[in-house]
């Protein structure tokens, strides 16, 4: 779907919702496209065109309950908007997907990945504290909110990440791998399968974010928001964590970072010693989600492909995942 397409098919969907004529604001076209919008009332939203065949129209509704359930909660983040008829989803005819639109979530994002931060060490520490407490108050609202029985989202446990069908995707088949590297993953697997099978029947599971990423983590002041909850799942609430540092691991301050990440989060010594294991399975996942997504020589997989192995020979070596 090419830019001028998703304006339009976001013109189309607007019908569904009670708002005043506007031109939608592509803010990006990607997975989901993504506009600025004039919602109801004048106020500013965002429109998502989902992309098709990567949650059902239940898993939709159910992270538009969730996100609206943590509103109520008083948490800040994108809340749903019904439709004129009641809905919190919308069909978009001919484009083969379904809209939503939802609250504006103001601030700055906290970094892009691969970009230098903008912020000095100590800014960003500090907002990784902030990020770390965030996350936690999201897992513990998380746990208290009454989801109705069709409540749908996907389940990244030990298979659903390292399994033989990972979520994901085969990760250790990724055509940019040398034949070398794909045996070191598939050893890297294995491994952190044992760990997390010997974790797992203390772990503290649920609903997470699974994607807090810099883009998806909004600053305002001394104050960080979560936005994008499309990939949310029912998962390690440590995979939160491990994805947040999963684009900083080897800054020269990444060991600073996750101790104000985990202190942020109230983690005990013992689990926070687990936050690189789930960066590392970050890491992998990511190198299985790049494959349908890009051609085997595009510059963007070959990224996702080094970090994977680098990652995961640190891990293997014993040597410390963060880090320079």
């Amino acid at each position: 779907m090419n830019d001028a397409q998703a304006i339009a098919y976001a013109k189309a969907a607007l019908a569904a919702w009670d708002v005043p004529a506007c031109t939608p604001h592509l803010i990006k076209n990607r997975e989901n496209a993504v506009f600025e919008v004039t919602g109801p009332n004048g106020t500013r939203a965002a429109l998502r065109l989902h992309r098709p065949g990567y949650q059902t129209d239940a898993a939709i509704r159910s992270e538009l309950v969730w996100s609206q359930g943590l509103a109520q909660a008083a948490m800040a983040v994108p809340c749903p908007l019904q439709t004129r008829d009641g809905d919190v989803i919308a069909p978009v005819a001919d484009a083969g997907r379904v809209a939503s639109l939802v609250t504006w979530s103001e601030g700055e994002p906290l970094g892009e990945g691969g970009v230098a931060f903008s912020w000095e060490p100590d800014r960003q520490a500090q907002l990784y504290h902030a990020l770390g407490a965030e996350l936690a108050r999201l897992h513990r609202i998380s746990d208290t909110l009454s989801l109705p029985d069709w409540f749908e989202r996907p389940c990244l446990d030990v298979d659903g990440l390292l399994g033989e069908a990972p979520l994901w995707g085969r990760f250790w088949e990724n055509a940019a791998l040398t034949q070398g590297e794909m045996t070191l993953l598939q050893e890297g697997r294995n491994r952190l399968q044992g760990e997390l099978q010997a974790f797992s029947a203390e772990a503290d599971f649920g609903l997470i974010h699974a994607d807090a990423l810099r883009e998806n983590v909004f600053v305002q002041g001394d104050t960080v928001t979560l936005i994008d909850f499309d990939d949310g799942v029912f998962g390690f609430r440590l995979y939160d964590l491990g994805v947040a540092m999963s684009q900083n691991w080897d800054l020269p301050n990444a060991p600073e970072l996750a101790a104000a990440l985990t202190e942020g989060y109230g983690l005990d010594v013992k689990s926070s010693a687990l936050v690189p294991v789930f960066t590392v399975i970050r890491a992998l996942a990511s190198c299985g989600w790049c494959m349908p997504r890009y051609a085997p020589n595009d510059p963007a997989l070959i990224t996702y492909t080094n970090r994977a192995v680098k990652i995961a020979k640190r891990y293997l070596d014993g040597k410390p995942v963060y880090g320079a």
